[in-house]
């Protein structure tokens, strides 16, 4: 794809611009994708695919980041009704033998497989493009910003993984991961340190490995 395109299209964000010059340049359908859950100690890393109505595209789309709870949810609320979408998990076992970049670009190849529609082209959050999806892909450093679907993407999967960290807590209290998603907060770091570590958590990431090995 034209970057300089890309550029122009994105000096106004975040937009439905550049879907439309993929629909227009033949793409019929434009597949957003983002991943949440880089950073925590525990829980899956999470990615969504998400396919926008062109006539039904919800208001006050952003980088699920820069959103509210009571906005998120709102908006993800919205996205059920209206887009065609796609979620996919990477699990803490699966993080510590691939790491965490390869877990996060498997998890996004994975959304976009479970799609009930195969997209033309695939618009995806940061600098890298997944091997799987080479040549029907577009990488946007900060895309959760800037593009209409991959911020529907980024809620969705910001939304979903919250709520899959709430219910872990459940099993798992002293951690509060409904209030941390699993992220090092100090709460978090003292229970491991007190309580342990779960099924749950990455043994390979620093914190984790250094406790375990003592």
């Amino acid at each position: 794809m034209d970057y300089k395109i890309v550029e122009r299209i994105l000096s106004v964000s975040p937009n439905f611009l550049l879907e439309k010059d993929l629909i227009h340049s033949g793409y019929s359908i434009i597949a957003g994708v983002d991943e949440v859950g880089r950073g925590p100690l525990a829980g899956p890393v999470t990615a969504a695919a998400v396919i926008l109505d062109p006539l039904n595209i919800p208001d006050n789309l952003n980088d699920s980041k820069l959103l509210s709870l009571k906005k998120r949810e709102k908006i993800y609320e919205e996205l059920m009704y209206s887009s065609t979408f796609a979620i996919a998990h990477v699990s803490p076992e699966e993080i510590d033998k691939l790491n965490i970049l390869q877990a996060s670009l498997l998890a996004m190849v994975n959304a976009v497989s479970k799609l009930n529609v195969t997209p033309n082209h695939v618009l995806i959050d940061g600098n890298k493009i997944p091997e799987q999806l080479g040549g029907m892909a577009t990488a946007i450093v900060k895309g959760d910003s800037k593009v209409a679907s991959i911020a529907a993407a980024s809620i969705i999967a910001k939304v979903t993984r919250d709520r899959l960290m709430r219910d872990l807590d459940s099993d798992f209290p002293v951690y509060e991961w409904a209030k941390n998603s699993g992220y090092p907060t100090k709460c978090h770091m003292n229970a491991i340190l007190k309580y342990g570590i779960t099924p749950h958590h990455r043994r390979s990431f620093r914190p984790i490995h250094n406790i375990l090995c003592g």
